[in-house]
């Protein structure tokens, strides 16, 4: 019996360990959403996977679907955000925008657009000249909570929930944004009970 592979894109936002040798990811891809998978003797020192299958690297994998559940086959790494982070606070950034997707995604429902969002911001947080740190996390993360359904669009952050990402981190922002969006991220986060 054979089973069909799957190739897309991913980026890996928990890892843990399981028997002597194993491990087990979960990953945000692009074209499966939030799924487990695991991979056999990643651990061992001789494993090729190992240095590619690092918690916050942006990888593209072939993943394989099994009776039991998914299975990494081949993985090529394209880089790791927390590695390519340039001091301890945009870490704390990175670290910040993946628990909140573990804590708000779930389920094996296809997120593209919020996949594309995701990475185009990792990308731009571990930026070097990176003018205000604080308010493109907070932008992030309401833009994950506003395209979940978490928040609604009021007027005064509608533009920076509806504006192309890219565009919107070149643009001169205010920093009462800030508290705002602290404001609205920190509501919706408790009242989803999550």
């Amino acid at each position: 019996m054979s089973y069909q592979t799957y190739i897309t894109n991913a980026v890996i936002v928990g890892s843990f360990d399981s028997n002597t040798a194993d491990k087990s990811y979960l990953l945000f891809t692009r074209d499966a959403g939030m799924i487990y998978a695991s991979a056999r003797s990643v651990r061992e020192e001789r494993s090729r996977q190992r240095f590619a299958l690092q918690d916050f690297s942006r990888i593209t994998v072939s993943l394989i679907k099994g009776k039991t559940g998914w299975r990494i086959g081949s993985v090529q790494s394209e880089g790791n955000y927390f590695v390519e982070a340039n001091d301890r606070a945009v870490r704390g950034s990175i670290v910040r925008i993946c628990k909140l997707l573990r804590r708000f995604v779930a389920g094996e429902e296809p997120h593209p657009d919020l996949y594309e969002e995701i990475v185009a911001g990792l990308e731009h947080l571990v930026n070097p000249t990176l003018p205000n740190r604080n308010l493109i996390e907070e932008i992030i993360l309401a833009r994950v909570l506003y395209r979940l359904g978490y928040i609604a669009s009021a007027s005064d952050i509608a533009p920076v929930l509806d504006t192309d990402l890219s565009t919107l981190f070149t643009t001169e922002l205010k920093d009462t944004l800030l508290a705002r969006l602290k404001t609205i991220t920190t509501k919706a986060t408790t009242a989803s009970h999550l």
